[in-house]
């Protein structure tokens, strides 16, 4: 291999692995800097689309990636936290937030990037507190960035000398469709908007290229971006499809306006580059920015058009889970603590059939390991934790109110149930992680193994079922069923853990499978324990 061209190679290369680099890790120090509550963000400030387009601009600045926002978005709507007009707002706020680090990068202040770096380091490696820390993450990742950013573009210098390339870019100038194609291409093959648009803003720095040429591959770096949505959708949910063709379409069309006017609005952007004196990298910002600042207007008023046209290109009922209390009115705290307490109480059996459930989902991932199953089980346990937060807030609030003594059985039952069900929620995470290291480690078990463990399930699922039951009717018979049926669970542990043993030493067994063997019933065995403290407190209210 030339010198040269072997010099070339490796700069661009490790430039841009260095920059992708600097971009999650300061994307990931933003988030923590932010309180990692990026979720809550994005569920209360999504009231209307409007609303959504401004928490979809703040949380992809803080991430610093729109396909990250975008596949929480995608969450969110699956969650039922958010509807699919918000959702839209918020994938067109996205594609805002993501102009930033054009922004950024034009400022240019790569001479600076090692003094930056060092600074980043200090914070990280000699400060002991958390926030400080985090902080010289964000910091860190901003020199390392620009690092990046520079060494890549010292290593396509040459490229203004080739023929070839010179060549292309009049290509370019002459077909804008060309040029998209290639933004298209790229943004798609390196999974990042952000370093394909640093890329053309070192190109068109270094005189590689001319206004006309950057611009059609700026705006195939929008649709590019999508490609990683599109991606992750694969095998999706419904709205997860939906979501990630409205990123698609979005794009398209802001891309197909764009190219209409293409020669009109290149003329533009070099007047306010004169007017402004715009460094070149910044006039690439600018351009990404007016473009999707102004496709964005053109089709805020075209959501609702926009999320009928997704339902019907993708069809389907979509199942989701909703995360959302349904049943606890503040209202009722102060009037009538009574009826609160029953309010209480139904999203308790809500928050008891997700963990049902789940542990469905789970029996079926240990069974078949088809992935669906375990993202259900994984949504249902988040669901727990939501509606654990939600009701242990709302039975606080009651508790400072007068109670009949009745009442008070009733609250302590309730604050005790909701416990056990969020237990139960992590068992049912923990087997998930443990059937996912069987998997990525090939660990194989015994087709008798699977069988015990498809036995354990069966009884454990059905206690569980049987507890929420009495639960939901007070019915003594049930709940003194659960507490026999949760001995059977003891006993099944004792037998599948000594037969396991039995396994190992005669060698149908590897140590491996073993330990997730032993661990999962151990799971299992505890979410009887949680099944028998619910039906205990039922007896005990009834009392």
């Amino acid at each position: 291999m030339d010198a040269e061209l072997q010099t070339l190679l490796f700069m661009f290369f490790g430039g841009l692995g260095i920059f992708l680099f600097g971009i999650k890790y300061m994307g990931d120090g933003l988030q923590k800097v932010a309180g990692e509550r990026l979720r809550d963000l994005l569920d209360k400030f999504t009231t209307n689309p409007l609303m959504g387009v401004l928490a979809g601009i703040v949380v992809t600045v803080l991430l610093q990636t729109s396909t990250g926002t975008t596949v929480l978005t995608i969450g969110l709507v699956n969650a039922g936290f958010m509807t699919l007009k918000q959702a839209i707002g918020v994938i067109m706020g996205a594609n805002i937030g993501t102009t930033v680090t054009a922004f950024i990068i034009g400022i240019k202040i790569s001479e600076y990037a090692l003094p930056i770096i060092a600074v980043g380091a200090a914070l990280i490696f000699f400060i002991k507190n958390k926030k400080v820390n985090n902080i010289g993450q964000v910091i860190f990742g901003f020199g390392t960035l620009f690092y990046g950013l520079n060494t890549m573009g010292e290593g396509l210098n040459p490229l203004r000398e080739l023929q070839a390339f010179a060549d292309l870019t009049v290509s370019m100038s002459e077909n804008p469709l060309l040029g998209v194609l290639i933004g298209t291409i790229f943004t798609a093959a390196v999974q990042s908007s952000s370093a394909s648009i640093g890329l053309l803003q070192q190109l068109y720095d270094q005189g590689a290229m001319d206004l006309f040429a950057a611009l059609p591959v700026l705006f195939g770096d929008n649709i590019g971006t999508t490609i990683t949505a599109v991606l992750a959708a694969i095998g999706a949910s419904v709205a997860a499809k939906r979501a990630a063709l409205t990123h698609v379409i979005f794009n398209l069309i802001g891309t197909i306006i764009v190219l209409i006017i293409i020669i009109p609005f290149t003329h533009f952007i070099a007047y306010l580059a004169e007017v402004f004196a715009l460094n070149r990298p910044m006039t690439i910002a600018f351009a990404h920015g007016i473009f999707n600042v102004s496709n964005t207007i053109i089709q805020f008023p075209f959501i609702g058009i926009l999320a009928i046209i997704v339902t019907k290109l993708v069809p389907g009922d979509d199942f989701y889970i909703e995360y959302k209390a349904k049943h606890l009115d503040p209202r009722f705290v102060g009037s009538s603590p009574a009826i609160a307490l029953g309010q209480a109480k139904q999203e308790v059996l809500r928050m008891a059939e997700f963990s049902e459930k789940g542990l469905l989902e789970v029996s079926k991932y240990m069974e078949n390991g088809q992935k669906k199953h375990a993202e259900m089980a994984v949504q249902f346990e988040d669901a727990i934790n939501n509606l654990d937060r939600k009701i242990t807030e709302y039975l606080i609030s009651i508790s400072s109110r007068s109670l009949s003594a009745q009442d008070s059985k009733m609250h302590g039952m309730l604050m005790d149930t909701v416990r056990d069900i969020e237990r139960i929620g992590d068992h049912i995470e923990n087997i998930v992680e443990l059937k996912d290291y069987q998997k990525a480690n090939k660990v194989k078990i015994s087709e008798k193994a699977l069988h015990d463990l498809q036995e354990m399930f069966d009884l454990t699922h059905s206690t569980l079922t049987e507890a929420i039951m009495s639960l939901e009717t007070g019915d003594l018979e049930a709940a003194r069923s659960v507490i026999e049926k949760e001995e059977h669970i003891d006993q099944m542990e004792r037998k599948l853990r000594k037969q396991h043993i039995i396994r190992v030493n005669e060698g149908n067994c590897t140590g491996a499978a073993g330990i997730v063997f032993v661990d999962i019933v151990s799971n299992l065995e505890r979410i009887g324990d949680h099944s028998v403290n619910i039906a205990e407190a039922v007896i005990g209210e009834n009392r």
